[in-house]
């Protein structure tokens, strides 16, 4: 039985796990918002809120502990200086998961993982291609011009 096992394996070693999450929270510091599969955005997540905790606690020792992590300072900056303010208020619960639904290639569950003091995106209405086009068509027939005989 897997009593206490908390950590999610992804089918990786810990050391390429470890380093596609901190790949994967670098993606979302970088553009705000990652889309992934719904297994490795729960594992990411506490991974990235434990680093704006340390963005928040502010210090050099903290700094240098998401450095570490990380492994790219310009990441750590934006980090410390843009993303960890933002969330001064708040006391835990920083990101957000999204299910998207299934990806077409292999049907795995995809979500999107975006900070929280970001909007939701709104549902898209459904688009009817296929209405579009015999419009389209209709009005190009009705454009033209009727041939004399």
């Amino acid at each position: 039985m897997r009593h206490l096992r908390r950590t999610v394996k992804l089918g990786r070693t810990s050391q390429h796990r470890d380093s596609m999450l901190a790949n994967l929270v670098g993606s979302l510091i970088r553009h705000e918002r990652v889309r992934t599969t719904v297994a490795r955005a729960k594992a990411a997540r506490p991974v990235a809120e434990k680093l704006v905790t340390l963005g928040k606690k502010g210090s050099l020792h903290h700094r240098r502990q998401a450095i570490a992590a990380l492994h790219e300072n310009e990441l750590v900056h934006k980090l410390f200086a843009d993303i960890a303010p933002r969330f001064k208020n708040r006391a835990g619960g920083y990101t957000r998961i999204l299910k998207l639904g299934p990806r077409i290639g292999d049907g795995a569950p995809t979500a999107l993982l975006e900070w929280v003091d970001r909007p939701a995106p709104e549902p898209e209405a459904p688009k009817e291609e296929k209405g579009k086009a015999k419009a389209g068509k209709e009005e190009k027939e009705k454009a033209k011009p009727a041939k004399k005989k």
